[in-house]
């Protein structure tokens, strides 16, 4: 037996917490409790980062107008998504793409400025500050899902203006609005699925070995 390895009960706890994670849009009126989301975030911070730079930042927003502001900015990019989406506009428009303002916790993820200046692991890859952000989004998911709360990842918005709202510093460059709290039901599958959008594809679709698969 492997010494490092989880109890069973343990190990079946993470795999239950990433196959029922879902991208959450319906939540009721309940708080989180402050102690909840502290441990949420200090998921996030303990995600792994590319040479350690950390590029997360997370701004809470408790401000109902700013709420309101934020709602704003995600329907008016909401609209001009479903222009672009041509003959599929109106079945866009039918979806619920967001819990801004019924969610209980709002988060702001950005990437902080001055991230030119960490080069280990970014010299050829500059993008791996997004992925870095991206694993610490992922940690308050898992960890969401295991207090039993859901999470909705927004990003029908327009960076320099929620960047203005906020009054991020030039070259800060937000990525993600987190909705977060109590759900009715998580659904049973993805949301997109329920709704014919979009359907997920098996797992032997992605994968080939040694060289590029062929599509």
């Amino acid at each position: 037996m492997d010494k490092h390895k989880f109890s069973e009960a343990e190990i079946a706890g993470v795999y239950r917490a990433i196959a029922e994670r879902r991208d959450m849009r319906h939540f009721i009126n309940k708080a989180v409790p402050t102690d909840t989301l502290n441990k949420l975030l200090n998921a996030a911070h303990q995600a792994g980062s590319v040479g350690l730079m950390q590029p997360w930042r997370f701004i809470r927003i408790t401000d109902t107008s700013l709420r309101q502001s934020i709602h704003k900015l995600v329907d008016e990019e909401r609209k001009l998504t479903a222009n672009a989406l041509g003959e599929r506009e109106d079945d866009f428009m039918k979806l619920k793409v967001e819990g801004i303002l019924e969610c209980a916790e709002l988060l702001v993820v950005a990437l902080p400025n001055h991230r030119e200046q960490h080069i280990f692991g970014r010299r050829t890859l500059p993008e791996m500050d997004i992925a870095s952000t991206a694993c610490a989004i992922q940690n308050i998911w898992l960890a969401a899902r295991a207090e039993g709360l859901g999470m909705g990842w927004v990003s029908l918005f327009d960076p320099k203006k929620l960047g203005h709202l906020l009054n991020m510093p030039e070259g800060s460059h937000a990525i993600a609005i987190l909705c977060l709290g109590h759900v009715e039901e998580f659904y049973t599958k993805p949301m997109l699925e329920i709704e014919n959008w979009a359907a997920g594809q098996e797992l032997s679709e992605f994968l080939s070995e040694n060289s590029w698969k062929a599509e």
